[in-house]
């Protein structure tokens, strides 16, 4: 049983993927949800960054391929008692998030895999324009620049960066907070 803020979430690491590194990043960015936001989030873990959203009104589909960890969101989720908020689905999310219509969330949270950056383009087209993503990947410094001219040709203004730590030499994990243009 990890203890986050106001959360608990049941897990065992042998079998997911957790960091509580990431506690105040996570805290960050549920800060910004606004209640009856729908919100997606694809590779959703064993909820960390959903349940607190939910708990704050937003309207989460959480979308995770692992058993296991959807299993440990299922159990976080009623130990945390806001399952009506979050619709978990257990499947991979690049086939799940086409099913979605166009426009159908004003946020999107994408803790992304290592080398799964690919998601984004899936993403996009289901964000309300205005709308908000946070999308983290793995980069090394020098390729911050070119990142940010990419997601400017996708039609997203950066809000902010931010570098959520290092995962190897020279290589950190980044969010950029994005806002989809008109």
């Amino acid at each position: 049983m990890h203890h986050e803020y106001s959360f608990s979430y049941w897990l065992d690491i042998t079998e997911v993927f957790f960091t509580p590194k990431l506690a105040t990043e996570r805290k960050r960015v549920a800060d910004q949800a606004q209640a009856q936001e729908h919100v997606l989030i694809p590779f959703a873990g064993i909820g960390p960054y959903a349940i607190p959203v939910a708990s704050r009104g937003g309207i989460v589909i959480a979308i995770e391929i692992n058993p296991s960890a959807s299993r440990y969101f299922r159990k976080n989720v009623a130990a945390n008692g806001i399952a009506s908020a979050i619709t978990i689905i257990e499947g991979d999310a690049f086939k799940k998030i086409p099913l979605f219509p166009a426009g159908a969330f004003d946020r999107a949270i994408i803790p992304t895999p290592y080398g799964q950056d690919r998601i984004l383009d899936l993403v996009i087209p289901h964000i309300k324009t205005s709308g908000t993503i946070h999308m983290y990947t793995f980069r090394k410094s020098f390729e911050i620049p070119s990142l940010i001219a990419e997601y400017r040709l996708k039609g997203l203004s950066v809000k902010t960066i931010r570098r959520c730590g290092n995962i190897a030499p020279g290589v950190s994990r980044w969010v950029f907070d994005l806002c989809k243009d008109a």
